[in-house]
């Protein structure tokens, strides 16, 4: 992971996350998806699969960054929708907010553990 991508709109915060994982551009992402729209967990994970990377099969729920590992996958229920972030080494990048020290505002906080291969 080399920085932040903001979403180019407001349906594409997982073709966001998939590019700041993988290095590759969000135009890219979305081409190579064939979706410029809404992502779904089999999409993101299948991206990542192919790209290097291991996502834990299990959903998990936290409270606080505390209790996430190095590198996860966040689906967040934000106030306006469900919501694809990263959470990288402490920091968490979220295709909406920008980079930010604590999770963005969620009622509900999933995450899947993210490895490189």
């Amino acid at each position: 992971m080399t920085g932040f991508v903001h979403e180019p709109t407001d349906l594409q915060c997982g073709q966001a996350v998939l590019a700041m994982l993988t290095d590759i551009p969000v135009e890219q992402v979305c081409a190579e998806l064939s979706n410029e729209r809404e992502t779904r967990f089999r999409e993101m994970k299948d991206y990542l699969t192919a790209h290097g990377f291991s996502v834990g099969d299990e959903r998990k729920e936290a409270q606080s960054k505390e209790e996430l590992p190095p590198a996860a996958l966040l689906s967040l229920e934000t106030p306006r929708c469900w919501h694809w972030s990263l959470y990288f080494e402490g920091t968490f990048y979220d295709p909406e907010h920008g980079v930010m020290d604590d999770f963005p505002l969620a009622k509900r906080k999933f995450y899947w553990e993210l490895k490189k291969l």
